[in-house]
């Protein structure tokens, strides 16, 4: 294959891979541009191993045999419920790659420079390997804290943003000892210090960032494995590499910044951590009759639901562990054939990664037109004759509004408590992800339907049909 052909393939993969990103931003459309992706991705992979790679096609064939079964295998195997945890490890794979590609880029001795041009391959190498190993290390942790292997509370050290603080200047020592030695043929000892100081860093910072705040922490890592993809395309002179790169952690970096956006935060402070370091009250005083709830059976909310004109569900990680989605459609197509308006409200950071919910709702087929972001539902609730919360619990904390020592204060949140009735889903009265107390629980509008959200949604559902 011609290097024009091969040119003109991987204008084409970016071409696509930017109608996939495009596809992405909306739910009608994500199928599509998933599809575009992939088309993409493939056509980059054969113009790159026919018009690219000229030797060791075997070992090549075998690594790709192994990758395609172990990601297809992962693929049929993951619950939906996972895929936060999923995306966290697929992120470290990038990491650990960008590392593994810059130390055999810097020990190939067939790549003979000199001058600035020397120095800037160096300074490729250098950077690479630092993104790279920081997103490794750190999407680690954030597998280990998304699949609740490791407590989601941060850690907050003593002089912590000091150590932060250290760590970068000492990467930066390193990188200057790194390209005066490597002038003279060595830098290796340098090179894995600092690879040692980027781990330790990645650690730090994802262990120091609250649980609530973990879909942000996914869409940096997504956008940190695309500056590490950045990299390594610039040390082996990649273009498309360096193109798609720059698309993810573009994009991975709007998106942080647009959901630290929703939840009233900075970008700076959640990397910082601390988000949620302090526990939420148990005893929620403002509220009155603080610590009495309000019980219901499935047929008391059945009844309310029969009874109403406008229906508002939100859903929360709660449902996907309970795998309630598809429940949750029946029973919507039920109330909308009674002629009740029933509606989803999602918040932007309501699961453990961007679009969680958004990903459960089509997986179940609920209808795009009917499930609204936060800004556009919000207004609405004071027309809402019931509420359905659905294992949701920080996203609609009032206490986000109301008592600014809380650890979510500032927050938007959806406001249920707003509406006539609200019916809460959960398996007992433990905090969210955030460790914070709810007194959306003590309204006197609020009634708590206690068990497993499926079999709760499943005995309404029944309730409903008869």
């Amino acid at each position: 294959m011609s290097a024009g052909i091969v040119t003109v393939s991987y204008i084409g993969a970016s071409v696509l891979f930017i109608l996939a990103l495009g596809g992405l931003s909306n739910q009608e459309t994500a199928r599509r541009g998933n599809l575009y992706g992939m088309i993409g991705m493939g056509l980059a992979l054969i113009a790159t191993l026919i018009g690219i790679v000229t030797a060791n096609y075997g070992v090549l064939l075998f690594g790709a045999v192994i990758g395609g079964f172990v990601g297809w295998i992962l693929a049929k195997k993951v619950e939906m419920t996972q895929m936060p945890e999923l995306v966290a490890i697929l992120h470290s794979l990038v990491g650990l790659a960008a590392v593994l590609v810059g130390y055999a880029n810097f020990m190939d001795h067939n790549i003979a420079l000199t001058g600035v041009d020397k120095t800037i391959h160096d300074v490729e190498t250098y950077i690479g390997i630092l993104i790279g190993a920081l997103t490794f290390s750190g999407s680690i942790i954030a597998f280990l804290k998304l699949s609740a292997k490791i407590g989601g509370s941060p850690l907050m050290l003593p002089a912590r943003h000091w150590l932060n603080l250290g760590l970068l200047i000492l990467a930066l020592w390193f990188g200057n000892d790194f390209l005066n030695e490597s002038a003279t043929g060595g830098g290796m000892v340098p090179l894995i210090l600092m690879t040692i100081v980027a781990l330790l860093f990645g650690v730090h910072m994802v262990m120091a960032i609250g649980g609530a705040d973990m879909p942000v922490v996914v869409s940096m890592l997504n956008s940190y494995s695309g500056w590490a993809a950045a990299a390594t395309g610039f040390m082996l002179n990649n273009d498309l590499l360096i193109v798609v790169g720059a698309l993810v952690g573009s994009s991975g970096a709007i998106l942080s910044y647009i959901m630290c956006r929703a939840m009233n935060r900075k970008f700076l402070s959640v990397i910082a951590g601390g988000f949620g370091t302090t526990a939420g009250s148990s005893t929620p005083a403002a509220e009155g009759d603080a610590g009495e709830v309000i019980a219901v059976q499935a047929d008391e909310v059945a009844d309310m639901l029969l009874d109403a004109r406008e229906v508002m569900i939100i859903p929360g990680y709660g449902m996907a562990v309970a795998q309630a989605q598809h429940t949750v459609y029946e029973l919507t197509k039920q109330l909308r054939d009674k002629k009740i308006n029933v509606r989803f409200g999602i918040h932007p950071v309501a699961g453990r990664m961007p679009g969680h919910m958004n990903v459960l709702l089509a997986e179940a087929k609920v209808p795009y037109d009917i499930v609204f972001e936060m800004d556009e539902i919000n207004e609405d609730f004071p027309n809402v004759d019931v509420s359905i919360v659905i294992g949701a619990n920080d996203i609609v904390n009032p206490a986000a509004q109301d008592e600014p020592n809380s650890p979510i204060a500032g927050m938007p949140v959806l406001e249920p408590w707003k509406g006539k009735t609200t019916i809460v889903l959960k398996r007992g009265m433990a905090t969210g992800y955030a460790g914070v107390d709810n007194p959306l629980f003590y309204k006197e509008n609020t009634r708590m339907l206690f068990g497993d959200a499926k079999d709760s949604i499943d005995a309404v559902l029944k309730a409903v049909s008869n």
